[in-house]
């Protein structure tokens, strides 16, 4: 059965705030040296599983750190990347930028589920940071912008976002509810690419490959 569309999802390679311990969140940290390898080796790869005679959109959040990403991909693929707010990451609000003991130390975790536990709570749980979105949120500003990008029919589709996003972008594509989300998580990894796919017979939607980083080898 044929593949006849598939997303590419990239998590940005490494940042100044990893290595600064911040927050990021919203905080528009750049691309380290590091981080400018690793976003030239996906690039590579993605350049290696696109057919060059494909249409291949990039699509990323506008912060710095993943725009720079998108901006090295596009140019691999002969295409240009496009700025779409809604694939930001969470917001941390206030604490976005500080650094990351000061986030854990106010950080409020959610309940831990049982068999009567209402999961949707999960999505709405304040975790004492102000300004923060909730994961209820957050998921839904992400669903929107995946479900506009979708609409956009093409073969190969690339999106550049964040770990926490990741998750959505996911969720999204396999049409799960967004209710259906409060503790569901796909593991990601800085500069992590997944591949998701649609056949051309059922219309089925598969999580053909998740959070791979072999193309980073030892960068």
């Amino acid at each position: 059965m044929a593949i006849t569309r598939s997303l590419f999802v990239v998590t940005h390679p490494e940042a100044r705030h990893h290595l600064e311990a911040r927050v990021g969140g919203w905080h528009d940290s750049d691309l380290t040296v590091r981080g400018e390898l690793q976003a030239d080796r996906i690039a590579s790869e993605l350049r290696s599983r696109i057919p060059t005679a494909a249409s291949a959109p990039v699509f990323t959040s506008d912060l710095k750190r993943t725009r720079r990403t998108a901006e090295v991909i596009a140019d691999r693929l002969g295409t240009r990347a496009i700025d779409h707010p809604g694939l930001r990451e969470k917001s941390y609000g206030v604490a976005e930028g500080r650094e990351q003991s000061w986030l854990d130390a106010r950080f409020i975790f959610p309940p831990v589920p049982d068999d009567a536990f209402d999961h949707t709570m999960r999505l709405d749980h304040a975790e004492g940071i102000d300004g923060a979105e909730t994961r209820r949120e957050a998921g839904a500003r992400i669903y929107a912008a995946v479900g506009e990008i979708l609409t956009q029919r093409a073969s190969h589709q690339v999106v550049v976002t964040h770990g926490f996003a990741h998750t959505f972008v996911i969720g999204r594509w396999l049409e799960l509810p967004l209710e259906a989300m409060g503790r569901a998580t796909f593991a990601a990894h800085s500069g992590c690419i997944t591949e998701l796919t649609e056949d051309d017979r059922f219309g089925n939607r598969t999580l053909r490959s998740l959070a791979a980083v072999d193309h980073l080898g030892d960068a």
